[in-house]
């Protein structure tokens, strides 16, 4: 494709994420009460562990309204998860042959369950760092905790870890397309291994090293995984160019 109608693809891709994203907010709007519920959770269970005052704190006359329309946004990215990933491949696609344009259709199958397994294992890391980080409070002290930045703070773990786990099948379709071969995969196997564990350092609020650990480990497992079939194809490929030789 000239550079022209690779431009106009991408625009295109553009505007229907953003059409996804419109409608994932306007859904988002009506889930805010059950989503407030559950942002309160990790709070509750704080206030349990140390036996503290743990609350959300609205600042100003505006600033439920805003918690409202950022909720809303947040929620938009993950009911229209699998709407704007299809899109990123679909990006891919015109580049692509009819058998190659299967694999995208897998990648985008395997994308949004591993966003979604990111965030899931955030939100299982939320509640200790959030138990961590006010456990330092004296006995018998109420910590008001800012409703946005609250917000943001989940918002950012979620989405981190989401694209994080997403990253091995970004590998593996740059391994399907020949950009980069199995072999230089596992060649920056400690790379790999030195950036999970920064990651992880960089998202994890807590000070703890378990929780680290236990954020870098499932991400080096997919990267590894992704080596593993990212060998696969490539061993696919050379019996199918030595097949054609004969």
């Amino acid at each position: 494709m000239p550079l022209l109608e690779h431009l106009l693809e991408l625009r295109k891709r553009f505007v229907l994420i953003a059409a996804g994203l419109v409608l994932g907010a306007i859904a988002g709007w009506f889930l805010y009460d059950p989503l407030l519920v559950m942002l309160q959770r990790p709070l509750q269970y704080a206030a349990d562990v140390t036996g503290n005052d743990v609350t959300l704190n609205f600042t100003g006359p505006a600033s439920a309204l805003d918690l409202r329309i950022r909720a809303a946004l947040f929620l938009a990215v993950f009911l229209s998860c699998p709407w704007w990933l299809f899109q990123v491949w679909a990006f891919v696609t015109p580049g692509l042959n009819k058998r190659e344009k299967y694999y995208a259709y897998g990648f985008v199958g395997a994308s949004v369950p591993l966003f979604l397994g990111g965030a899931y294992m955030a939100w299982i890391v939320i509640p200790h760092a959030v138990q961590i980080l006010t456990g330092f409070l004296p006995d018998n002290a109420t910590n008001f905790t800012d409703a946005q930045m609250y917000l943001d703070l989940v918002m950012r773990l979620l989405l981190a870890f989401g694209v994080a786990f997403v990253s091995p099948v970004l590998l593996v379709g740059l391994n399907f397309a020949g950009l980069m071969s199995a072999k230089a995969l596992l060649a920056g196997w400690r790379w790999a291994i030195l950036i999970a564990f920064t990651f992880a350092a960089i998202v994890t609020p807590t000070p703890d090293a378990l929780t680290m650990i236990l954020v870098a480990l499932p991400i080096c497992v997919l990267y590894f995984g992704a080596v593993g079939v990212s060998v696969l194809h490539d061993r696919r490929v050379e019996k199918r160019l030595a097949a054609a030789e004969i």
